[in-house]
């Protein structure tokens, strides 16, 4: 949801994924189904309902084996109780995801600036999650969320990445400037219109929700992988005994 998007989660899950050899990465499968509905349009504007496009994507994944579901698409976390309620395995929750990512880099508390569609930040997403961690939240006017947010979202979703980076950037600079500690790229559009190379010129902390779902998995993979080790080494040990 978000085609680029979900392609760029594919490719940060490998490259975060701490691997020397092909067999030390992490089995994925890719459902990159852009004929969803527009999440924002749906919540916003009484738009097509996407819940029913999702749930088929859940048992899709379901049906294929998968034992955990990540969703690239922070929007779509307004129907998460819904998605999680209905797969047979864990779906990781990227805001919550996020705020891992925030004490990751050492902010524990403080102000988060919040940037993302204007359904995830008009609706209170990510500010009911980041205040109940403590955190203070620090949201663009409607007009910065339409003219900045939503138009570096458009310039990604339209394939005009290299426009979308000057709006993005403008809104990381006045959110730092009200106070922010920190700034969320809150759209998985966002962090591809604020490409790496080019964060350390902004002079603030972000937190990258590809990033922070990517992290997510890549930890719930290990512990769940060295559980089921453990469990086979025991199995192996009593049909020796």
């Amino acid at each position: 949801m978000g085609p680029l998007a979900g392609a760029a989660f594919a490719l940060r899950l490998a490259a975060l994924t701490p691997a020397s050899i092909d067999q030390q990465h992490i089995p994925t499968l890719l459902l990159n189904d852009p004929r969803i509905p527009d999440r924002t349009t749906a919540r916003l504007y009484g738009g097509a309902d996407p819940l029913p496009a999702m749930l088929r994507g859940v048992r899709m994944l379901n049906d294929a084996g998968a034992r955990l579901i990540a969703v690239p698409c922070n929007t779509a976390h307004l129907w998460y109780e819904q998605l999680a309620a209905a797969s047979e395995c864990e779906v990781l929750h990227i805001i919550e995801s996020v705020a891992q990512d925030l004490r990751r880099q050492g902010i524990a508390r403080g102000r988060i600036g919040l940037m993302g569609t204007a359904a995830t930040l008009s609706l209170g997403l990510y500010q009911q999650t980041l205040e109940k961690h403590g955190y203070t939240c620090i949201v663009p006017t409607e007009e910065e969320i339409d003219t900045l947010c939503m138009a570096s979202i458009r310039a990604v979703k339209g394939n005009a990445v290299d426009e979308a980076f000057e709006p993005a950037a403008e809104c990381v600079r006045r959110l730092g400037m009200r106070g922010a500690d920190a700034v969320v790229l809150g759209c998985t559009e966002l962090p591809l219109a604020v490409p790496h190379a080019l964060r350390k010129s902004l002079g603030i902390a972000l937190t990258d929700s590809i990033d922070a779902l990517a992290l997510a998995a890549i930890s719930h993979y290990q512990a769940h992988t060295a559980d089921a080790d453990e469990a086979l080494v025991a199995a192996d040990e009593t049909v020796a005994a």
